[in-house]
């Protein structure tokens, strides 16, 4: 599982009738995703590279995209990636989620991200520039390897608040009251 570090978000508020409460928008925190992903756009590629400045390749892009959205640490390659997170039927694709291709003779070989409506943003080939494009397109269609959805950090960091606070609420004495 990738290193995931815990960040602070607009998308976690507290509820207005229960200030204890909370809820997650998770739409929100993929639309970060997307805009971060999108800013990205027109860099040069660069085989290895790893920021906008300097150039991108395809993972360069989407562990670049992450870290700056969520703080989130991904592997180097592709292939890596694909191993991360959780495996999405093309149905369930929701923006920020990740779209693998075999582009090299490969599976996992090329990835994007995906922004919604059919289309990903993804850093190309050497000479190329960070682009979207049409996953309804011949040459993606048949290449598509699978999706996979990357965990929140945000989401993990309230879960697991959440499951500790719920130990501790167990975990405290119950006082018996005693009826007469």
């Amino acid at each position: 599982m990738a290193s995931l570090a815990g960040i602070s978000s607009p998308a976690w508020s507290a509820g207005d009738d229960d200030k204890t409460s909370s809820f997650y928008d998770y739409s929100q925190r993929a639309a970060e995703l997307a805009m971060q992903a999108m800013s990205v756009v027109d860099a040069q590629y660069r085989y290895g590279g790893n920021s906008p400045e300097t150039g991108v390749d395809c993972s360069g892009l989407v562990r670049y995209v992450y870290k700056k959205a969520w703080g989130a640490e991904l592997p180097r390659t592709a292939a890596a990636i694909s191993e991360v997170g959780e495996s999405i039927e093309t149905a369930e694709l929701q923006p920020g989620d990740l779209v693998f291709y075999n582009t090299q003779r490969r599976r996992f070989s090329h990835v994007g991200i995906y922004l919604g409506d059919n289309k990903f943003v993804h850093a190309p080939s050497k000479g190329g520039k960070v682009r979207v494009e049409d996953m309804a397109g011949s040459y993606w269609q048949v290449r598509f390897n699978g999706a996979r959805r990357i965990t929140d950090p945000e989401k993990e960091r309230i879960e697991t608040e959440r499951m500790i606070q719920a130990f501790r609420d167990d975990a405290k004495p119950k006082t018996l009251v005693r009826s007469r």
